[in-house]
């Protein structure tokens, strides 16, 4: 994903300035210049497609206002600069920071100070410190939300909303981003709600869920694509990719990396080019082609020269490191992974910290240094631990967080209505007392009218919430059902519970080799044989791409390995020639895991990942249980 301090949707919070200071009308005298306004409206919009124009038309407004000068036209003229070195001098951001910190205390806008401590935290954040820009963005909101500056408290709040979400707090995030989503719609600015959206499907990305997140970027970019948002759509381009490359896909990858440089090529925007290189380099690597990933990063690295930003340069380095590897250039790999191991680490950007600890174990193994080569490879299997365990507990925080809003909002529309109805029925009985029988008739009407809108609406209710429990591509129940639902069956006393972890094997080769529309029918018809053979209690849901969670309560370890291989073996037997001739069968590797005393959701489904890893790492088509408590009650089929 881009950093937060790159997605356009930070930029144009700039842009919201441009609608003038929240304040009374001044004297004649004090009129802003108009012409000065007419430059910072034209360099705002320039933030889209040429930052060098946005540059050359915010110093000309500040030429123009040493004769004229106006507080609040020039600090918004130096947020504006303040944007623009961002990218490219951070010691000409710093000199933006003292000249606005002298004359914050003369601005008539008062929300203005919030813009200034974004800009502060937005330096803070290209260097790495993510800690001090979260502090900065914190009292950016609060002095936002103190003087009932909107626009200020959207951009603020988009802010912080990007440094929770790369450090973890996904539901904190998705709070922010949110709430920037809804300022922005509540005062007219769509086209930065849905960057804020784009907020949105990079945190549900960073959870895990990739399928949800890719949705949302192809929405928007639809969106931005019509409204000829060029920046922006190089932005969306980049972040498919990303996902794409996460889930595997290169095909799409490459195309997606491809379009974002194209793009960003057009408007000449480095630091989208040098993004998409860094992409496509990773394609190159995946296809076992390291020379030409060398060298699309060789490219990037001379565009990067021109923009500031660690973690651009950390990535470029992981993917150098693996390309070095593969080359046998094996200190050369580790001095890289080190240094861009450093940066994930100050950043808490744990995805990468796996990668990059990976890596380490591999190159430590192949110099011979087995020792570190096991401590490096127990630093990713514990960071990979902790990242799901966040990732599934930011899912049931972030779902309390959607439900809360939810009641409260139900609570206060019933209120609402409650009171307004009382208001009329008041009313009405004061002006007409000798009408009781047609009041009391109305009052009748309007009970049954309410009833029927309660029953439809709790109709609406239960179909939404299906909706939601749903995948819907293949009828089951989702990530977040079954997820759901694990627990009640964990607390369950004396009664153990199995889980079966399944992965449909070389699902990638059918995408490929078939196209997505052939794997979408392939899902299908495994979600219908596995609900063919369910037997109560037992539930299960698609996880996300090709893996499913079958639920075995009250079993043991090896009954629930048994299980699991009936499920195994009547997958295989099912011939899908009508769906795929040139396929003809179709199997899944499984990993069986059972309850623990104190399990948690995240630790049993660690256990089955594991177990599912072995089951595929040994040839796929096959089951794998848990290693147990006493090794001889271990099966493998």
């Amino acid at each position: 994903m881009f950093p937060s301090h790159l997605l356009p949707g930070r930029a144009l919070w700039l842009a919201l300035l441009l609608a003038g200071p929240v304040m009374a009308a001044a004297p004649a005298a004090l009129q802003p210049d108009a012409q000065v306004d007419g430059l910072l409206a034209e360099a705002a919009v320039a933030l889209r497609h040429d930052a060098n124009q946005t540059r050359r038309l915010a110093e000309q407004a500040l030429a123009r206002l040493a004769t004229t000068p106006d507080v609040d036209q020039e600090f918004r003229a130096r947020l504006l600069l303040c944007e623009y070195h961002a990218e490219r001098d951070l010691a000409a951001l710093d000199q933006q920071v003292r000249v606005m910190q002298t004359l914050q205390s003369r601005v008539q806008r008062q929300g203005l100070r919030a813009g200034l401590l974004t800009c502060r935290g937005e330096g803070s954040e290209m260097r790495g410190e993510n800690a001090e820009a979260l502090a900065l963005y914190d009292q950016a909101v609060s002095t936002a939300t103190s003087t009932q500056d909107d626009e200020m408290l959207a951009g603020a709040l988009f802010a912080r909303g990007f440094i929770h979400s790369l450090q973890g707090s996904y539901a904190q995030a998705l709070a922010d981003l949110r709430q920037a989503q809804g300022l922005y719609e509540k005062i007219g600015f769509s086209l930065h709600a849905l960057n804020a959206l784009n907020g949105i499907a990079t945190t549900y990305n960073r959870m895990g869920d990739n399928t949800q997140a890719y949705e949302i970027y192809s929405r928007a970019l639809e969106k931005q694509r019509a409204a000829d948002l060029q920046r922006d759509s190089a932005v969306t381009e980049h972040n498919m990719g990303r996902v794409s490359e996460r889930m595997g896909n290169w095909r799409d990858a490459e195309q997606s990396f491809e379009s974002s440089y194209r793009t960003s090529r057009q408007i000449d925007y480095l630091r989208g080019q040098a993004y998409a290189l860094r992409g496509l380099a990773a394609v190159a690597l995946a296809r076992g082609d390291a020379h030409a990933a060398l060298d699309q990063l060789r490219r990037a690295s001379a565009l990067r020269q021109e923009a500031i930003d660690h973690r651009l340069g950390a990535l470029m380095s992981l993917t150098e490191a693996m390309a070095q590897r593969v080359l046998g250039n094996l200190t050369l790999a580790r001095q890289l992974l080190s240094s861009s191991l450093d940066i994930f680490r100050n950043s808490g950007a744990r995805l990468e910290m796996v990668a990059a600890y990976e890596q380490l174990a591999l190159v430590d193994s192949e110099l011979g240094d087995w020792r570190r080569a096991f401590q490096w490879q127990d630093a990713a299997k514990q960071t990979s631990e902790q990242l799901l365990r966040n990732q599934i507990d930011q899912h049931f925080a972030a779902l309390k967080v959607e439900f809360d809003t939810a009641t409260r909002e139900k609570e206060y529309g019933a209120l609402l209505r409650e009171s307004l109805a009382n208001q009329q029925l008041l009313q009405q009985t004061r002006r007409a007392h000798n009408l009781q029988y047609i009041v009391s008739g109305l009052i009748v009407l309007l009970a049954l009218l309410l009833a029927t809108l309660a029953l439809h609406h709790n109709r609406n209710s239960r179909r939404l919430r299906r909706l939601a429990l749903t995948d819907e591509l293949t009828g089951v129940p989702n990530r977040r059902s079954v997820l759901s639902m694990l627990p009640v069956a964990l607390q369950a006393r004396d009664q153990a519970v199995g889980v079966a972890l399944l992965d449909i094997d070389h699902f990638k080769r059918i995408n490929d080799g078939f196209g997505h529309a052939a794997g979408d029918r392939v899902l299908k018809l495994v979600a219908e044989r596995l609900t063919s053979m369910l037997q109560p209690p037992e539930f299960l849901g698609r996880i996300g791409g090709e893996e499913f969670l079958v639920v075995i309560p009250s079993t043991d370890l090896r009954l629930a390995a048994a299980r699991a291989e009936t499920l195994r073996a009547h997958i295989g037997a099912t011939d899908i020639a009508a769906i795929l001739p040139e396929l003809g069968s179709v199997t899944v590797s499984i990993g069986v895991a059972i309850s623990r005393p104190g399990d948690s959701v995240s630790s049993i489904l660690q256990r089955a990942d594991s177990a599912l890893y072995r089951a595929k790492a040994s040839g796929r088509n096959r089951v794998f249980a848990e290693q147990p408590p006493h090794p001889r009650l271990q099966e493998v089929f």
